[in-house]
């Protein structure tokens, strides 16, 4: 089945510009329908934008729509000189459940997707809301889901190599073939 990844596209677009971030007809294009191989888009995958990703840094945005998760992973040593991926997630619009190792939240804001329950294990709670951030060391497990509204996240980091993510999930897919 699978999403239709123009027509995604164009709403990602929209959604931004509605809220004051405006894309180029080239960035338009490189907007990442980020399905992970589930079938599931609408509660698990997002949408992710890559403006800048060198060998020393990058910057992204992250569209997540009303109660979207980003299912939980990390980002681990690339060598002995390399840690992983260090990110620094700033809320830009919306509100962000971000889930990340430490002590666990009495009453999570988010609710896990039924299917992938038990894919879940860090529960410590950062929410995020417009001009909040919050910085994720690298080879930490975290995951994330936006509020009622949908959410926008700028994620300022280290250089990503994406597929080399490591998902607790191992039906996911991040980068599809």
């Amino acid at each position: 089945m699978g999403v239709n990844v123009q027509e995604m596209q164009q709403k990602v677009d929209q959604f931004l510009s509605e809220r004051g971030i405006v894309l180029t007809p080239h960035e338009m294009g490189k907007i990442e329908i980020a399905e992970l191989g589930l079938d599931e888009y609408e509660t698990t995958g997002l949408a992710l934008l890559t403006y800048v990703n060198n060998d020393r840094y990058c910057a992204k945005e992250l569209v997540l729509l009303p109660k979207q998760t980003c299912p939980e992973h990390k980002h681990p040593p690339l060598s002995p000189s390399n840690p992983g991926k260090m990110e620094t997630f700033r809320c830009r619009w919306g509100e962000v459940f971000l889930y990340v190792e430490g002590d666990p939240a009495h009453q999570p804001k988010a609710v896990v997707p039924e299917s992938s329950k038990p894919y879940y294990t860090v529960f410590h709670e950062i929410v995020l809301r417009p001009g909040d951030q919050y910085d994720i060391p690298p080879n930490t497990f975290h995951w994330f889901q936006a509020g009622d509204q949908g959410a926008i996240i700028t994620e300022f980091s280290s250089a990503c190599n994406d597929e080399t993510d490591v998902f607790i999930d191992p039906r996911i897919i991040r980068i599809p073939k």
